[in-house]
């Protein structure tokens, strides 16, 4: 397993053919062969009633982070896709996240993530998840 993308092409390939992730404000922090660091800045629209941070906000910063990563290993291949992403929620998540994520398998047809869900300040795992990816024929 190796890098074919460090983490500027990867943003720069995600701004081209996924423009509305802009939205979501990710960042890569690190890119390593077999990890990833992804963060986000959080704002009203990802809070929910109690101010606490959405599933949906988190589930989609793991999703992404996933993404990343597989993109990085394989390149340019927008169309590999979320088959299974699995989430558990551990704490009341607060303040900017950021998602560690380690790629467990790259194969030709399936890539198997696994990712950390902590607070930026004080890295306290709030989430922790797997997702699976469909990788399409090349």
């Amino acid at each position: 397993m190796k890098l074919v993308m460090d983490a500027q092409e990867v943003e720069a390939y995600i701004a081209e053919v996924f423009p509305q992730v802009e939205d979501y404000q990710f960042k890569i922090d690190k890119l390593n062969t077999g990890t990833i660091s992804v963060s986000m800045k959080t704002r009203e629209a990802h809070l929910r009633p109690g101010g606490t941070i959405s599933g949906p906000t988190m589930f989609t910063l793991a999703d992404c982070a996933s993404y990343l990563i597989v993109l990085a290993h394989i390149g340019k291949v927008a169309l590999a896709v979320t088959t299974n992403l699995n989430i558990n929620f551990i704490s009341k998540p607060e303040g900017d996240l950021v998602a560690d994520a380690k790629l467990l398998k790259l194969g030709k047809r399936l890539a198997v993530c696994e990712i950390s869900i902590l607070t930026k300040t004080d890295r306290k795992l709030v989430a922790h998840a797997t997702a699976t990816y469909s990788i399409p024929p090349r």
